[in-house]
């Protein structure tokens, strides 16, 4: 059984399928089959092309819900609850007002837009989406990226690959084993240098993804935003956070959830995360 690896950029994040096949042939269409999928989820959600789908619904040109859309949002309040409210598709609202040139301008459009943030401001009715004001916008962002990976391990189910590790930008799945029965090692970086390992995971049909401040933020004068957005303030000071669990789009979002509250992870039946949790410090 052969490895093959196939490189490409989607969600401006590189993006690696490794997969173990007899076919080559085989093993390359399933790979183009998956760039398709990822290719048309970036397009379909893109929250800065204002011509995408989701950006004709923040901009109430269409209120008209796909299945596929229906089951992302309702999916996303479902996360919302399970986090105590972290996890919210609607911070969004303030990706413009973290583009001002000051603190204070910053804070200050940041607390005009802040009573519009919350999944409550739009409910789904049938397969209509309405919101109750004309502010909140909905930002996929890294979900749609987590659900790629997914929906990339039913391509890879349904074409008979057993065998096969898929990498988005560090949202990880192991599909099955390695040939020789080991399970896939994941090596997770150190918060404190991200140029080395603090440890690996070992994972066989399991997703596992990492938050860390060591990743994407911006300068406003003397102030650090994180890419990490919460109305909540910080329950302590976390510098990485790792999930395993069954599904990517589950770990994405616990992971980003417990680098503002930690304390999210007990109870483990609380949040439903179905193996376990690592927080690295």
């Amino acid at each position: 059984m052969q490895k093959y690896i196939y490189k490409f950029i989607v969600m401006t994040s590189p993006c690696e399928i490794h997969i173990y096949a007899n076919n080559e042939t085989l093993s390359r269409n399933t790979a183009k089959k998956i760039l398709i999928m990822a290719k048309k989820l970036e397009e379909k959600y893109n929250f800065y092309n204002p011509n995408s789908y989701l950006s004709t619904l923040n901009q109430r040109k269409t209120d008209k819900l796909d299945v596929q859309t229906k089951d992302l949002l309702t999916r996303a309040k479902l996360f919302y609850t399970k986090t105590d409210e972290i996890f919210d598709i609607t911070m969004g609202t303030l990706t413009d007002a973290r583009k001002q040139k000051s603190i204070e301008k910053v804070e200050e459009e940041v607390a005009k837009l802040k009573p519009y943030i919350g999944v409550e401001h739009f409910k789904i009715k049938k397969e209509k989406l309405n919101f109750d004001n004309p502010y909140t916008l909905i930002d996929l962002g890294g979900f749609v990226k987590e659900f790629a990976v997914d929906q990339a391990v039913k391509i890879l189910k349904k074409e008979k690959i057993s065998s096969a590790l898929i990498n988005f930008g560090g949202d990880i799945y192991a599909l099955g084993t390695k040939p020789n029965g080991e399970p896939f090692s994941i090596g997770i970086k150190n918060p404190l240098n991200p140029n080395e390992y603090l440890t690996h995971a070992n994972i066989s049909n399991q997703a596992l993804t990492t938050s860390a401040s060591y990743e994407r933020s911006h300068m406003v004068e003397e102030k650090n935003y994180s890419h990490i957005i919460s109305t909540k303030e910080l329950q302590t000071q976390i510098v990485s956070a790792t999930v395993i669990s069954s599904s990517v789009v589950e770990s994405g979002v616990f992971s980003t959830a417990l680098m503002i509250d930690p304390t999210l992870m007990t109870p483990l039946d609380k949040i439903l995360i179905d193996k376990k949790l690592t927080i690295t410090t």
